[in-house]
């Protein structure tokens, strides 16, 4: 199996990412530029963390129409895996993979911080070694991770089990305090309608070895590798 990481002007966690597959999963990947549509024969893509076109616009606006999210969209309508972390988040929510907008955070403030969020669901490729309700400690490093959408979204998403992570507290708390940039419902992480496309604002590439603070974020790139394994 190959993974594919992002590469647009402005990524500054591509090259994060692309450690933590090749060196802890021990897996093929490759970058991918954003000028090119060729996604080479990838069986993952990765939209990391940074600032794409440098944010102008909006964040995600101008990444939206590069020609690799053009293939990203395609290759995501066919059932292949997608995760998008931070801007990468961003970018998902702009081309339309995932549904809903991320707006400046509450407090108009860049929050840099590690928090704490809880797995919602664990039925999902990028998911489904963690337990239901287990807490990870994560980091944050957004000025636009406010998750907004309308009502009716919010309730299909509820319904249909597709929020992956909230922000917590250490205990696993869903509350007012825990949530670091007035996201509504807490939510830091969501799937697509197929479950195989998850956009999420926390930074599991920051959080893979213990030497940074954390390994939970680990276990997010596990599960992907394990659904990737179990699919060969």
């Amino acid at each position: 199996m190959k993974f594919g990481v992002l590469v647009f002007p402005g990524s500054n966690c591509d090259h994060d990412t692309y450690n933590v597959i090749a060196e802890l999963a021990h897996q093929p990947v490759t970058f991918l530029w954003h000028d090119s549509a060729d996604l080479q024969g990838c069986d993952a893509i990765v939209v990391p963390g940074g600032f794409a076109y440098g944010d102008y616009l909006r964040t995600g606006a101008i990444a939206r129409f590069s020609p690799v999210m053009q293939s990203v969209k395609s290759f995501a309508g066919q059932g292949g895996l997608v995760l998008g972390i931070c801007n990468g988040f961003q970018i998902l929510c702009e081309s339309g993979l995932l549904p809903g907008a991320l707006l400046r955070n509450a407090g108009l403030k860049y929050i840099c911080k590690q928090v704490y969020l809880r797995a919602e669901t664990t039925d999902s490729p990028f998911t489904h070694t963690l337990k239901k309700d287990e807490v990870l400690k994560i980091p944050i490093g957004h000025m636009e991770g406010n998750y907004f959408c309308d009502q009716e979204t919010l309730n299909t998403l509820r319904a249909e089990d597709r929020i992956a992570f909230r922000y917590s507290t250490p205990e696993g708390g869903v509350t007012p305090e825990a949530n670091p940039n007035g996201s509504l419902d807490n939510i830091a992480g969501i799937l697509n309608e197929g479950r195989n496309v998850l956009g999420m604002m926390p930074h599991p590439d920051r959080s893979s070895e213990s030497i940074l603070g954390s390994a939970d974020g680990w276990k997010i790139f596990a599960s992907l590798t394990e659904s990737l394994a179990a699919a060969k």
